[in-house]
């Protein structure tokens, strides 16, 4: 029975940047999740939702989850769902990112709980609601997983990555000068040779 590949895009893409791994996984079907939730409590229903059809249709679902998509995807799916995964510039952990834009904007944790909400200078909300999700519900990942990182990066530290990794046994792989977003020619070249290799590696 034929198997897919599920590619879920960060924040600000879309379900068509799956396309570009066609090529790169032959003898499968590619499918991009459009998906419209924001939240993790909310993606982790709608994720429920896709992973249920894809399994009912195909023999094996791989992931390949870029950025916050990652952690979406690490919320709502576990080994019975996902044969094994590929994380982009994956977004690990979400407390601390949060924390981390919370201190940047001069919010504290008191504040953030009394007003429920805060907008940063950039835009960006902050949600007390979202804060006490991720807190309380930890993911947990036990999915045999390749990740690529960017040298920098600035969504992500090193650190966060590299124990994440570690703790898990999984495979890390580092692009001196890339970023967050892979999008030159040359990050996608990189990117395209470290799914070759790490598609073997993970069999």
């Amino acid at each position: 029975m034929k198997k897919a590949v599920l590619y879920i895009h960060g924040r600000g893409g879309n379900a068509g940047e799956a396309g570009h791994y066609t090529d790169l996984f032959p003898g499968y079907d590619v499918v991009g999740f459009d998906y419209k939730s924001d939240t993790p409590w909310e993606c982790r229903s709608e994720f429920k939702e896709k992973i249920k059809e894809l399994k009912y249709k195909y023999g094996g679902v791989i992931l390949v989850a870029n950025s916050i998509g990652a952690f979406f995807a690490m919320n709502a799916f576990d080994e019975t769902d996902i044969e094994k995964a590929f994380f982009i510039s994956p977004v690990i952990d979400m407390e601390k990112l949060i924390c981390d834009m919370m201190s940047r904007a001069h919010v504290s944790e008191e504040r953030l709980r009394c007003l429920g909400t805060a907008e940063t200078g950039d835009g960006t909300v902050l949600s007390w609601e979202y804060l006490c999700y991720v807190r309380q519900n930890p993911p947990e990942w036990n999915v045999r997983t390749a990740v690529l990182y960017g040298e920098n990066d600035f969504i992500t530290s090193y650190e966060t990555v590299r124990d994440f990794t570690a703790s898990h046994n999984f495979e890390l792989t580092v692009m001196k000068g890339g970023e967050h977003w892979f999008h030159t020619d040359a990050q996608m070249r990189f990117l395209d040779e470290w799914i070759k290799k790490s598609e073997g590696d993970l069999c």
